[in-house]
């Protein structure tokens, strides 16, 4: 995924908002509440939490599509 200006803008406001994020990433679909993006060496990496409690982090070069629910 192109990571431009406009799409982390989008996923930041949903960390601040508190809203969910549906994620695709390898073919597999998430429904996860990000909790914050850090660096991890040279790669950024979203930090998130399913509805079970899960503790996830996705590196965002891995990430392939994403959407922000209100």
């Amino acid at each position: 995924m192109d990571w431009s200006p406009d799409n982390l803008d989008s996923l930041e406001r949903a960390i601040v908002d508190g809203c969910r994020v549906q994620l695709t990433r390898r073919g597999t679909e998430y429904v996860v509440l990000p909790t914050t993006i850090r660096s991890s060496g040279f790669v950024d990496e979203l930090i998130a939490v399913t509805s079970t409690g899960d503790r996830l982090s996705f590196p965002l070069p891995e990430i392939d599509a994403f959407s922000v629910f209100d």
